[in-house]
C-alpha cells in the first residue's frame, strides 16, 4: 500500500528552511540567557565581550549563585544556607519548601558522616516541629532517618537519598529559586525551543516524509526512510 504521506525532497526542504530568517541578535540572546542560567560566569563575559550582547542579570550575582550551588553539591549546606540568606533572606523566607530541603539535605549529610546521636537531635529540634505542620515533610523525615536503621545502606529502601544525584536535585532546586528571586527565568530557553522543534517535527511525521533532524547534537537533516 502506497504511503499517503507527502514526500518532500531534500532540495525543496532546504531552500524553504533559507526562507526563515533568524536574526543573529535573537541566537546571541539565546546564548547568553543559557549560559548565565546555567552560570558560565566566564563564557559569558567573554561572550558579552565578543558579540556585544548583555546579560539581563548583573554577570557577578552568578559567582555568588554558584557559590551557593557548589556549596550544596559539596555537602556543605550551612555554608550554603549562608550564602542564600547573604543574596537574599526571603529566597528561604518565603519558601518553606526549600527550607526543607536543605534541612533534609543536612541531615543526610550527618547521617553520611555516621553522626547518628547529632542527627537525630537535629532532626528532633529542626525538622520534627515541621513535619507537625507539614505531613509531606512529615513523610521525607521519616524516611531520611530511617537510613540509620540499615548499617549496610546499599539495601536500604532509600538509599539513593545518600547518592549524589540527592544532593545535585537540591542544588538544582535553589539554583532555580535564587534565579526567581533575581526575576531570571530558571530555565535556559534553548531547551525549551528543542522540544519544541522535536514536538514539531513529531507532528509533521504524521503528514509528510522530509529531511528531518534525529541527533541535536549536530544538527544534521537526515532523510527519510520507508
Amino acid at each position: 500500500m502506497a504511503s499517503s504521506k507527502k514526500l518532500i525532497s531534500r532540495e525543496e526542504w532546504e531552500k524553504r528552511l533559507n526562507n526563515v530568517k533568524i536574526r543573529k541578535e535573537d541566537t546571541n540572546k539565546l546564548v547568553m540567557n543559557f549560559l548565565v542560567t546555567e552560570g558560565y560566569v566566564e563564557a559569558a563575559e567573554k561572550f558579552r565581550m565578543e558579540s556585544g550582547t548583555h546579560p539581563d542579570i548583573d554577570l557577578a550575582t552568578i559567582t555568588d549563585r554558584m557559590a551557593v550551588k557548589k556549596a550544596v553539591q559539596c555537602g556543605n549546606v550551612e555554608d550554603a544556607i549562608e550564602k542564600i540568606n547573604d543574596l537574599n533572606p526571603e529566597i528561604l523566607d518565603t519558601n518553606p519548601q526549600l527550607f526543607f530541603q536543605l534541612q533534609q539535605q543536612r541531615l543526610i549529610e550527618l547521617i553520611r558522616n555516621g553522626k547518628v546521636e547529632e542527627a537525630l537531635e537535629f532532626a528532633q529540634e529542626e525538622l520534627a516541629p515541621r513535619g507537625e505542620e507539614n505531613q509531606s515533610f512529615l513523610e521525607e523525615l521519616e524516611r531520611t532517618i530511617s537510613l540509620l536503621v540499615f548499617e549496610d545502606t546499599s539495601n536500604c529502601p532509600v538509599g539513593e537519598l545518600l547518592d549524589i544525584s540527592q544532593r545535585l536535585k537540591t542544588a538544582t532546586e535553589v539554583n532555580a529559586a535564587v534565579l526567581t528571586s533575581q526575576s531570571h527565568e530558571k530555565d535556559p530557553k534553548l531547551p525549551s525551543l528543542l522540544k519544541m522543534l522535536i514536538w514539531a517535527q513529531n507532528q509533521l511525521d504524521k503528514k509528510a516524509a522530509y529531511p528531518c533532524i534525529n541527533d541535536l547534537s549536530n544538527a544534521r537533516l537526515e532523510d527519510p526512510t520507508f
